[in-house]
Formats: C-alpha cells, structure tokens, sequence
C-alpha cells in the first residue's frame, strides 16, 4: 500500500510542478504534512543532498523520500512516478508542436505558462531562503531579531554569492558546493 501512495504522490508531483526540481518544494511539504514520512528537518537535509548530488533535483528527492519511506522499492517507485507524467507529456507534446507550434494559439499557451513556472520557482526559492537562512523558531521564542536569522549560513550564502560572481575567479559549482560541505562540517552548522 505504501508504494501505491508513493507513486501517487510522486506522480502527481511530477504531473504539476511545472518549472523544473525546486517547483517541487511546495509539493515535497504538502506531504511532509500529509503523510509524515520526514519532518521539516528531513526536508532542508534532502535540498542539500539533491543539490549536492548530480542529477535534476525533483528526482533526486523522490528517490530520496521513496528510499527512506519503503527502501530500494520505494525510492524506484517513486522516481518512476516522478518521471513518468513528463515522459508521457513530452512525447504527446512533441507530436502535437511538430504540427502546430507556429499556431497563434499554441505560442499564447506557452506564453501563458512562463509566468506560472517563474511563480512557482520563486515560491520555491523563497522556501529555501527561508529555511536556510532564517531560525523562525527561535526568533517566535525570543522575538529577538539576532535570533531570527542563521547567521553562520547567511554570511556563507553572501561570500559564495559574491565569490561566484566574480568573473576573474571563475570557481566551478562543484567546488563551490564542496567548499560548502567542508565549512558546513568545520563550523557545525545546523548545530
């Protein structure tokens, strides 16, 4: 039974959130809510581990939950679920745009969906922000503004954004990400 409601929830997942992995949070937290398979904690790690991980990020997290909610089965049923709906939509689709993708109509169909895939990977970024950055439940204790914030992620989120940004620099993702990993370790953040 559990692997049934694995693959539903992954494939509705997989059907709705348009806009690529991160369009996933908002799905990924309805059931946290709904199922309790993994907390709010769970939640921030797997980010960590699908963003550290190669591959497209929506998937990486349903073999992450599908694993740790029913193990080598669960984490297959849930990435097929995943995948599925867009393997069947892209094959549907690329028939039908060979025919008529210069059709009026089809391009105001795609113009339309721009705005919502942006919205929902704001959505998604700003849940990640908020996550990462803020300590929401301590600053609801103290309601002291030095709580609100976690400081240590907050001044490594700024370098990276300015290190990454320097154009002379040239640091590759990848090294980015494990220099992450390692001040993460050293610092104990999340501690």
């Amino acid at each position: 039974m559990i692997l049934l409601r694995l693959f539903y929830e992954f494939f509705m997942t997989g059907l709705f959130a348009v806009g690529g992995g991160l369009a996933t949070l908002p799905f990924l937290e309805r059931i946290s809510a709904n199922t309790g398979w993994f907390t709010h904690q769970s939640l921030i790690d797997m980010i960590a581990i699908s963003e550290a991980t190669p591959g497209p990020i929506g998937i990486n997290m349903a073999t992450y939950v599908g694993y740790i909610t029913a193990g080598i089965p669960g984490a297959l049923v849930a990435t097929l679920a995943e995948v599925l709906p867009s393997l069947i939509i892209v094959l549907i689709l690329a028939r039908f745009l060979k025919a008529f993708a210069a059709h009026p109509t089809v391009k105001a169909v795609f113009y339309g969906i721009r705005p919502a895939s942006v919205g929902m990977i704001a959505a998604a970024g700003f849940s990640v922000l908020k996550i990462s950055l803020l300590d929401l439940p301590a600053f609801g204790l103290t309601r002291s503004i030095a709580d609100l914030f976690q400081w240590k992620s907050l001044i490594l989120g700024a370098v990276l954004a300015v290190a990454l940004n320097i154009k002379e620099w040239k640091i590759h993702p990848a090294l980015a990400i494990a220099a992450s990993a390692a001040i993460g370790v050293v610092f104990r953040f999340g501690r």
